[in-house]
């Protein structure tokens, strides 16, 4: 790489570690870059998985907070997120790179109406409970168990917005705030990704210097991007959800 690459390389991972602690979709940035600087598109796709690592988890550490009390919970969906990590993971490798990519805009799609019908979800999820006398399951149940692990299979596959889908299923499924819910969606996708580049590790060919800066400059961005998400109202954060998942389908389409 150039000088020039190297810097967009790390700009591109700061923007991507701040926007996915906040919302996702940050390989959104990232891939597009990778691409420019002439890394073939599977290179691109496991070199962003690795170095993306350190803004999951510096993303999860500014959400900390947010995390008390979630132990368990968080717990049982990770078994989930690394099933479907690794199995997305593979998928990479063993499919054509067109195959699971045709469907990747209708998943973010749904996805994005998803958490536009939450609140009134949420609404009539919560009335028929009171009519009926239910409780809310803390940890969502089975179906939020195989949701996410379907959405990880997607996320170790190429990981654009998979944030998006976490937060819609979570939010319908699971009585609390959107802030606690983003603090787990970061810990869930720093599980997918660590997974997906471990299984990489023995199978693929990385661009060390594009791993290097996209870590630096994600981890970075995850510190950033906690400060920032934590202060947004859960209305403006649905908006900004939608928002970024718009902008990602409309680039995946014409990708």
């Amino acid at each position: 790489m150039t000088v020039w690459e190297m810097l967009a390389v790390f700009a591109a991972g700061v923007s991507a570690g701040t926007i996915n602690t906040i919302v996702g979709s940050g390989t959104l940035i990232t891939f597009p870059v990778l691409l420019a600087t002439g890394l073939p598109p599977v290179t691109a796709t496991v070199s962003n998985a690795l170095g993306l690592i350190p803004g999951s988890i510096s993303g999860a550490i500014g959400y900390r907070k947010e995390l008390r009390g979630q132990r368990r919970r968080v717990l049982k969906l990770a078994v989930g997120a690394m099933i479907g990590g690794l199995t997305g993971a593979t998928l990479l490798l063993a499919l054509p790179s067109t195959a699971f990519e045709t469907i990747v805009p209708i998943l973010v799609a749904l996805a994005l109406v998803l958490v536009i019908l939450q609140p009134r979800i949420s609404k009539a999820v919560q009335r028929r409970r009171e009519h009926t006398g239910a409780t809310t399951r803390p940890d969502g149940g089975p179906l939020l168990f195989v949701g996410l692990m379907l959405a990880s299979v997607y996320g170790g596959y190429f990981t654009a917005a998979q944030g998006i889908i976490y937060l819609s299923l979570m939010g319908m499924l699971l009585d609390d705030t959107m802030q606690r819910l983003n603090a787990v969606k970061n810990v869930l996708a720093a599980v997918v990704n660590s997974i997906a580049a471990l299984f990489f590790l023995f199978v693929a060919d990385f661009d060390w210097t594009a791993v290097v800066l996209i870590a630096v400059g994600s981890a970075l961005g995850g510190q950033v991007g906690a400060r920032i998400g934590r202060r947004l109202s859960p209305a403006f954060l649905r908006v900004l959800i939608v928002t970024v998942g718009t902008v990602a389908i409309v680039q995946l389409v014409l990708r």
